[in-house]
């Protein structure tokens, strides 16, 4: 008689169980909340001044630069009457990012590798500032993406060597504020050069959505209308120790004390008023009370995390485990923006590079699920609308990676996160969102 056959294998995963599912929807609700919750629709008329007698001069950028126009335009349109004859205004956005917006022209520029769209935007927004006059009133609609939108090299530097420094300073994995710092240095409208242009004018007001760790004004897309903290030395040491490989007219620039930015004190900054209307915090917190809603305990890991996207997964990855562990029902929610030093040759952004090792860290944990996605609507990418926003992750992950012919720890180390998402069907798109307040990892435990 023979032995008995082993039994068969179970087939392979192909698709999240029910219980996946359930985590998947809450969290895709409670990102939708705190994209929501940053929106210009919702966080900026109540910041947007009654006019002047003079002109209103609007000048925005940044990924949120077309919506928080059109806002504005609405709202001086229809709340105080205002016509073509009393607004002047331009807006620099992402590509895919514009939007309508009566009496304010609206341009679509490149992010984060600028183009000669944004080049053309912005000498005309410095025109533009340059000819406010003592009647005028000057407001400044700005978020994140506004360093790479306005765009306007300094000296002899050509757009194609100032591409190819933002290149290099995100290959290196440097943090925005460092990336900022070397632009403002190279750069005509950055680092509170706008402000001098503006100077003339009646006043000066930003309405700013941050999008950078701890919300500081001089780091939003590269401070443009105030005062400079940073130096020529500083610009120096941070290329010397990301090895970034400078042209000639960049080292020009660098080395001309002349070209210092303005500090606090100069008197472009008299007349000039900053408020920031929407933090990182801010959609946390809106994630988070929707986590409380559906009846979990909310830890907030803080919304100005920084560092290597991979190893701060490990660590959340971790905390997780522990949670389980001590059966608590929890939501783990952190902001911030973390970076990726590239080694390999895949496709990728810090987002996606978290969700992947935050899989690999928790190997199917049962009962563990979590999403990490830029607010802006993309992560990394090759700067188009349509790129993705981030990843999901649940029990189910690594077996439907496996079955689907992955190997999650090589792509890892290839930085090759998009395609692992992208193959298993698990990529965050949420499209353009027009606006910006950085990332928003949210793990749901139990």
């Amino acid at each position: 008689m023979s032995a008995p056959s082993a039994p068969s294998a179970p087939p392979p995963v192909t698709v999240p169980d029910a219980q996946a599912n359930d985590l998947r929807r809450l969290l895709s609700g409670f990102l939708d909340e705190a994209i929501a919750a940053a929106h210009p629709v919702k966080c900026l008329p109540a910041h947007l001044p009654p006019p002047a007698p003079g002109r209103l001069i609007i000048l925005g950028a940044g990924k949120a630069g077309g919506s928080m126009a059109a806002v504005a335009s609405r709202f001086y349109r229809e709340e105080h009457g205002l016509g073509a004859d009393r607004i002047v205004g331009l807006a620099v956005a992402r590509h895919g990012y514009g939007e309508e917006a009566p009496l304010i022209r609206m341009v679509e520029a490149g992010h984060p590798v600028p183009d000669a769209a944004g080049i053309e935007a912005t000498k005309e927004t410095l025109r533009i500032a340059g000819q406010a006059g003592p009647e005028d009133e000057v407001l400044v609609l700005l978020s994140g993406g506004g360093s790479a939108n306005w765009i306007a090299p300094a000296g002899d530097l050509t757009l194609p060597e100032k591409q190819a420094i933002t290149k290099a300073l995100l290959r290196s994995g440097a943090p925005i504020g460092e990336i900022n710092t070397v632009r403002k240095h190279i750069s005509r409208i950055k680092g509170g050069r706008l402000a001098v242009a503006a100077r003339n004018a009646r006043s000066l007001l930003t309405l700013a959505i941050s999008d950078v760790p701890f919300d500081d004004p001089a780091v939003i897309a590269s401070g443009p209308t105030v005062p400079d903290p940073s130096t020529l030395a500083d610009a120096r040491a941070i290329c010397e120790r990301r090895g970034i490989q400078l042209p000639d007219a960049a080292r020009v620039l660098l080395n001309n004390p002349a070209n210092e930015t303005p500090k606090a004190g100069d008197p472009a900054f008299a007349r000039a008023e900053y408020r920031i209307i929407a933090r990182p915090v801010d959609a946390l917190e809106a994630a988070a009370t929707a986590a409380r809603q559906a009846g979990y305990e909310v830890i907030l890991l803080g919304s100005d995390l920084e560092g290597e996207a991979r190893e701060v997964a490990a660590e959340h990855a971790r905390l997780a485990r522990e949670m389980k562990a001590a059966g608590r029902k929890v939501a783990l929610i952190s902001g911030g923006e973390l970076t990726v030093t590239i080694r390999g040759e895949g496709n990728g952004g810090p987002n996606q590079e978290y969700a992947l090792a935050l899989a690999i860290a928790l190997d199917g944990e049962t009962g563990i699920a979590g999403i990490a996605a830029d607010t802006d609507g993309t992560d990394g990418g090759r700067g188009e609308a349509t790129d993705p926003a981030g990843g999901l992750v649940d029990p189910t992950t690594l077996a439907r990676a496996r079955a689907a012919g992955l190997d999650p720890a090589a792509m890892l180390a290839d930085n090759d996160s998009t395609r692992f998402f992208q193959t298993i069907g698990d990529l965050v798109q949420p499209g353009p969102t027009r606006t910006n307040v950085n990332d928003c990892r949210i793990i749901l435990v139990g």
